[in-house]
């Protein structure tokens, strides 16, 4: 027995040892091809900018450079991927700015980012949240950064551009509004809340995604009890980085006074029957397609200022609205 637990010892170090080998040899691999891509697009350029014979190539340089490669070297030097190599030497010529979590399909899903703070924010941002390149298109498509920057005065806004969105305390889990396009919901809608809450569950990872990272899911309509009477709150996370418990009511209707209340009575539920050594206070976060200010407003005044209302929306936000706004804050002094 104990020569057997010997080897399956051995075996499982082997095992262990040959996927992580896989795994960092797939990683140098990426690596390497993006520094290639981007010595490619480096003697393009360095092409462009000197030698008599630019102007006999002219124009057709990335059409006659992409049938020679292609016909010696096969797949991947289409004229669009030249187009991107060059590109990269451009937007990034120093080489040590390129990140090593970054493959080449990300760095190309930048490329196509004209704005500098856009295309900084999405780096950061897919770096410090690991996104695969599906993800990336997705918040790209959904305008997450003019949704976050919408909210920032002109620091806020470089802030993002510079380091991505730091979660450091409650408030920087909010977006507004929430985009739940990925439901496919077509308006006008007619879902009841209930609806709503098992669609967005049984698209879990789409919602995380849009909720931001550290959300741990909890349950459902989870059930407390005070004075022998039992309430529902209708979905709670617990958040890894700020170590709390975050709770989302969700809302078809217009937004009640008496909704803020009720989410107020959760959240002292949770601080003193829900409360573990090492917890922070809870956050609660109410989700409505109609946000009056002022009522929310006078409904908070006094409350906790864990309290938040933010609304969301099923369909992809106006981003020719959210750039304007955002031309407005940069032009702030």
């Amino acid at each position: 027995m104990e020569i057997q637990n010997t080897y399956q010892t051995l075996l499982s170090a082997i095992k262990s040892t040959y996927v992580d080998g896989q795994a960092a040899a797939i990683k140098a691999a990426r690596r390497q091809l993006v520094l290639t891509y981007w010595a490619i697009g480096r003697h393009i350029v360095e092409y462009e900018q000197g030698g008599t014979e630019h102007a006999v190539y002219g124009s057709r340089l990335l059409e006659n450079l992409s049938k020679d490669l292609s016909h010696e070297f096969g797949k991947g030097f289409n004229r669009s991927n030249l187009i991107y190599m060059r590109l990269s030497f451009i937007i990034y010529p120093d080489l040590t700015s390129l990140s090593h979590e970054l493959t080449w399909a990300h760095i190309i899903e930048l490329l196509k980012i004209d704005n500098d703070l856009e295309r900084s924010f999405y780096e950061k941002q897919t770096i410090l949240e690991k996104w695969t390149v599906r993800e990336l298109k997705r918040q790209k498509d959904t305008a997450l950064f003019l949704r976050l920057a919408a909210s920032q005065d002109k620091a806020g806004v470089l802030q993002l551009a510079e380091k991505g969105k730091i979660v450091a305390q409650p408030g920087d889990l909010l977006r507004d509004p929430y985009v739940f396009e990925f439901l496919k919901i077509p308006e006008p809608h007619h879902l009841s809340e209930k609806e709503l809450e098992t669609r967005l569950l049984d698209n879990l990872q789409s919602f995380l995604l849009e909720l931001g990272k550290g959300f741990t899911f909890v349950g459902r309509q989870y059930r407390i009890t005070v004075d022998n009477e039992h309430y529902r709150v209708d979905l709670v996370f617990y958040h890894r980085f700020l170590r709390c418990f975050v709770l989302i009511d969700l809302k078809i209707e217009k937004l009640k006074h008496h909704d803020i209340g009720q989410m107020n009575m959760y959240l002292g539920y949770f601080a003193k029957e829900e409360f573990f050594e090492g917890d922070n206070p809870p956050v609660g976060i109410i989700l409505t397609r109609h946000k009056d200010e002022v009522l929310v407003e006078f409904a908070t005044y006094g409350m906790s200022s864990q309290l938040f209302v933010s609304k969301y929306q099923l369909y992809l936000p106006n981003e020719a609205e959210l750039r304007a706004k955002l031309e407005e804050v940069l032009l702030e002094r």
